[in-house]
């Protein structure tokens, strides 16, 4: 069996003028490990939108092996059986390069579900040491992040 083998995660949102940017904030810290909130820190960088519109976009980098791996498995075990039948069905349109891309809800993780959506999302990038994907895909059915 592959190894959970996680190089990082990169994790991206936005938070648009009409949000309330702690209430966002919150709803990605509900998706993160919580005992390791403190060790983490987003890159904040101000942006105008296509209409001139003030947006705030948040990004960092897991590097740690081992929280990465935390993490991957805390987005597993509270993905749905449908959300996981359709990165199972559908495995190729997420993986690309040795990286697998999720969209989460941002609005649901307000509300401590972790769901797949595709409009303004919290983007995960998650990468593999190996590119291969046969590698990926056991590496993520042994997280459970697939069935």
């Amino acid at each position: 069996m592959v190894q959970p083998s996680i190089s990082y995660v990169d994790i991206r949102f936005v938070a648009h003028a009409t949000e309330d940017v702690n209430k966002v904030i919150e709803a990605v810290n509900n998706v993160l490990p919580s005992d390791y909130l403190n060790d983490l820190a987003f890159n904040r960088n101000l942006v105008e939108g296509h209409y001139g519109n003030p947006i705030t976009f948040f990004e960092t980098r897991i590097n740690d092996k081992e929280i990465g791996r935390i993490f991957v498995e805390n987005i597993a075990s509270k993905l749905s059986i449908l959300d996981k039948e359709e990165l199972t069905k559908e495995f190729n349109r997420y993986v690309d390069k040795g990286s697998l891309y999720i969209r989460l809800d941002k609005q649901a993780a307000f509300q401590k579900i972790i769901k797949l959506v595709v409009n303004d999302p919290i983007r995960i990038r998650i990468r593999f040491i190996t590119s291969k994907n046969e590698d990926i895909i056991e590496i993520c059915r042994s997280i459970g992040m697939i069935l």
